[in-house]
């Protein structure tokens, strides 16, 4: 297991350095356009020039790349450029809100999941399986910022049960904390639904193995059968498609936050973006692969202890 996972902690720092390199290149390879982007289409030759000597981006771009790389392993990822906020205050002012709302829709999206497929699978071909197929297979076609919307006028706005933006604190009181992330989780679980005929496959190719014949020829109840060998065999498959789902799920959270007016690392990320805030651009992209990659490597441990023939591949 400690070379196991020695190997994924080396894969997971290969590709953060991969992505962070790649970024950093993309966004700093043309100092002029990051420079102008700041100081208006408007400046002057000699503006844009003294800017760019103030921020450094005068510099040969693989001297930038080194000396942002020398400031990051010390976890020093700069300031905004705009308000000289430095990057690593500002996620972390915002990342517990973006942790928050993966954390609690993988946990959901898990849950809903393996009891919808599991029903699925165990009535397959009947009207319960019909209907959660064409039931998830339609919610998954929707853009999540309309069903969120949906959410919000029909949750929100006509029945009052949930806030319809914004976001409270947990220090502010745990019952108004979690009524303010039951829409906006449940908007993104909505999306991801698809994974539900996922698992019924997993379920019902496990149900139809001779091995399961042989334990109900022995005595062993449908309920012992089911919860005891048939979803523990089908775990890992249904682990790596859910582990699958960690990308969409944060591509979801970024449309979720804005429409929510949520503070997250994704609104930030798009704030960001359309100002031309590189520092904290770059901040997004290594706190993102970071987190995603912590996540697939819980869900690697997890599979490993289900079945070490994993461990082995």
């Amino acid at each position: 297991m400690i070379r196991y996972l020695g190997r994924r902690l080396a894969f997971g720092v290969a590709l953060l350095a991969l992505v962070t390199s790649a970024t950093f290149f993309a966004v700093f390879g043309n100092s002029d356009t990051v420079v102008r982007s700041l100081v208006g289409e408007q400046a002057t030759e000699q503006q844009i020039a003294a800017r760019a000597a103030e921020l450094g981006l005068d510099r040969p771009v693989w001297e930038q790349f080194g000396d942002w790389v020398a400031h990051a392993v010390t976890g020093d990822l700069g300031a905004s450029y705009f308000t000289s906020e430095p990057v690593t205050q500002a996620i972390g002012n915002r990342l517990s809100v973006t942790l928050t709302l993966m954390v609690f829709s993988l946990l959901l999206l898990a849950v809903v999941s393996a009891v919808l497929g599991t029903l699925a699978a165990v009535r397959r071909g009947g009207m319960v399986d019909r209907t959660l197929q064409i039931v998830t297979e339609t919610l998954s076609a929707i853009p999540k910022f309309w069903l969120a919307l949906m959410l919000v006028i029909a949750l929100a706005i006509n029945l009052r049960l949930f806030p319809a933006t914004g976001h409270v604190p947990i220090s502010d009181g745990v019952g108004a904390w979690l009524l303010g992330i039951v829409l906006p989780t449940t908007a993104i679980v909505l999306g991801e639904l698809r994974i539900t005929s996922m698992v019924r496959g997993a379920v019902s190719d496990e149900l139809d193995k001779p091995y399961v014949r042989t334990l109900r020829s022995r005595g062993l109840s449908e309920t012992e059968v089911l919860y005891r060998h048939v979803l523990r065999n089908a775990a890992p498959p249904w682990l790596s498609l859910l582990s699958m789902k960690v990308v969409a799920l944060f591509g979801g959270i970024v449309v979720i936050e804005k429409v929510f007016a949520l503070p997250g690392i994704g609104s930030l990320a798009t704030d960001a973006a359309t100002s031309g805030d590189i520092p904290v651009l770059m901040g997004v992209v290594v706190t993102t692969v970071a987190v995603i990659f912590v996540v697939y490597l819980v869900f690697d441990l997890v599979q490993a202890w289900l079945n070490p023939k994993v461990r082995l591949t």
